[in-house]
């Protein structure tokens, strides 16, 4: 069942039960990263098209073209022989291309005169279960790590769920990162993003997916 239309809860395996808040586990899928992310970019960062490359996992897991049906975008062309691969577009003119290709990374708009590149990585967002916490923070790890390797071209930026433990390797990781030209952003169960500035003041982008 979906969970605020992101996130969507599943009963645990049973290595697993006893060890969510709740009776469910709360996924928020790698997928579901990207569109909150692309929201996020287009509702505030001025960009007017954005483009997702998810893979055949990802688009297993989330139903990008329902999620973006109910958001008022309409698909007005495909893109490969996907049932979600194509453009979408609002009534406000912006759009949303998904194009299953892979190593152009996940995310990505031009805003102005720059890009903005992100990689994403998702989770389980009420686990207190050891591996899937070091899932969680191996994830934010392997952006950061992909985003290093990649050619710098304008902003990049490693996107994951938000949870207390990311935030707090976040925190950690956000100095180093900034030198590298690196940003990190987390994404909550509702869309909202969190860009981590520093170890001491990060803001809350006024993004919420509604």
């Amino acid at each position: 069942m979906d969970l605020e239309d992101l996130v969507t809860a599943l009963a645990p395996p049973p290595n697993r039960v006893g060890k969510a808040d709740g009776d469910h586990e709360h996924h928020l899928y790698e997928g579901a990263v990207m569109i909150a992310y692309a929201m996020h970019l287009l509702r505030s960062e001025g960009a007017q098209h954005v483009r997702i490359h998810p893979d055949g996992e990802h688009g297993k897991q989330f139903d990008f073209t329902g999620w973006l049906d109910r958001r008022g975008f309409r698909k007005i062309s495909t893109i490969g022989t996907t049932a979600y691969g194509g453009v979408y577009e609002n009534p406000a003119g912006q759009t949303i291309t998904v194009n299953p290709r892979s190593g152009l990374g996940d995310v990505v708009a031009e805003v102005g005169d720059h890009i903005i590149s992100a990689e994403c990585k998702g989770g389980i967002i009420n686990t207190r279960h050891p591996g899937q916490v070091s899932r969680l923070y191996k994830g934010l790890c392997e952006t950061v790590g992909m985003l290093m390797a990649a050619p710098l071209q304008g902003r990049q930026v490693a996107v994951v769920p938000f949870t207390n433990s990311t935030f707090r390797l976040a925190e950690r990781l956000a100095p180093r990162c900034a030198m590298a030209g690196i940003e990190i952003a987390l994404v909550g169960s509702r869309g909202e993003v969190l860009n981590v500035k520093s170890p001491l003041a990060s803001e809350r982008a006024t993004s919420t997916v509604k």
